[in-house]
């Protein structure tokens, strides 16, 4: 039965209510096929962060297995092509346990890697590219080389510092994927049965209306800092090896919080925290995000679009899964 088992996932932005649907998804299932949450998320990935990421509880990790959450140190990077691995083992594993594999998530870069490899670059970003060329008419095109090491150290080793057009693409790349060039030279197209195996059916929650999602996102927000979000990046920021051109702390919000902390560390001992411009500066930050992976979504092919700000989104998304298992019934 293992080998018929197909792989479900589940996708939409930041906000959207994912996390929900999954749970929901595994507790209607729960009495004939188990269920098993596999992360697709850049974030999750990392340990001590897990108020800013909106990380499942405790509680709703011991309701349902989850994988790929607390997996790295933020000090570790973890690839795209690291990601596709991992969720190629964990979907043959799951299988074999006879269960549902059910991938979850908003980062689409790694969607896209699992299911149609990683050999396109991101497109140019014009707007990255003229503050770049900015910045390099400043500092000097060695001092971006410079930047470049810090960020992507493999590609920097092969450029010369006065390399100027490979050293802006390469920024680039970091800037608009927040991954480096490096990593999108190490994921190939699968074989005709690893697709197969990866082959999975896309349901994506999508809003129809924006502003139910940017309200959603405000709650959120709102919801995290009184959790203790600032908190949590105080106590990254107290490690003293972390920094913030690391992937993990170039997630949406940590950015943010740790710019306004240095802030106010530059401003003296007793400086208030600036908490309004956080909020502003969180916010527009994750509706970037959100306006970003709404577009990835819509781009990808065969997807099953259900409006997550419908009052019965969750319901609805239930039951296009469920139809869709029971077609796929042999």
């Amino acid at each position: 039965m293992s080998n018929h088992l197909p792989t479900i996932a589940i996708a939409g932005p930041t906000a959207s209510g994912k996390t929900a649907a999954a749970l929901a998804l595994a507790t209607v299932l729960a009495p004939r096929l188990p269920v098993e949450i596999i992360s697709v998320d850049s974030a999750l990935v990392y340990r001590g962060m897990d108020i800013g990421t909106a990380k499942p509880t405790r509680a709703e990790q011991a309701a349902v297995p989850h994988h790929l959450i607390d997996i790295r140190d933020p000090l570790q990077a973890y690839s795209a092509a690291e990601f596709v691995q991992d969720a190629q083992r964990l979907i043959a594993e799951i299988r074999a346990r006879g269960a549902l594999p059910v991938l979850v998530g908003g980062t689409m870069l790694y969607f896209k890697a699992l299911f149609d490899g990683i050999d396109d670059m991101p497109p140019a970003d014009p707007a990255v590219r003229a503050q770049l060329e900015a910045q390099a008419a400043e500092q000097g095109w060695p001092a971006l080389h410079a930047e470049l090491a810090r960020v992507d150290p493999a590609t920097a080793a092969r450029l010369a510092p006065a390399d100027s057009q490979r050293i802006q693409r390469a920024l680039e790349v970091w800037h608009v994927s927040g991954l480096p060039l490096s990593h999108f030279h190490t994921i190939k197209k699968g074989s005709d049965s690893q697709d197969k195996v990866m082959a999975a059916t896309l349901f994506s929650l999508e809003p129809a209306h924006r502003t139910w999602l940017h309200e959603r996102i405000a709650r959120r927000f709102d919801t995290m800092l009184a959790e203790g979000f600032v908190d949590e990046v105080r106590q990254l920021r107290a490690r003293g090896d972390l920094h913030p051109d690391l992937p993990a702390m170039r997630c949406v919000g940590y950015r943010q919080a740790w710019e306004a902390l240095d802030t106010q560390a530059a401003a003296g001992p007793g400086a208030p925290l600036d908490l309004t411009g956080l909020r502003e500066r969180g916010l527009a930050a994750t509706r970037q995000l959100a306006k970003r992976q709404i577009t990835w979504l819509r781009s990808m092919p065969n997807h099953h679009a259900i409006a997550c700000d419908a009052p019965d989104a969750t319901a609805r998304l239930v039951q296009a899964v469920m139809q869709h298992l029971e077609q796929a019934e042999p």
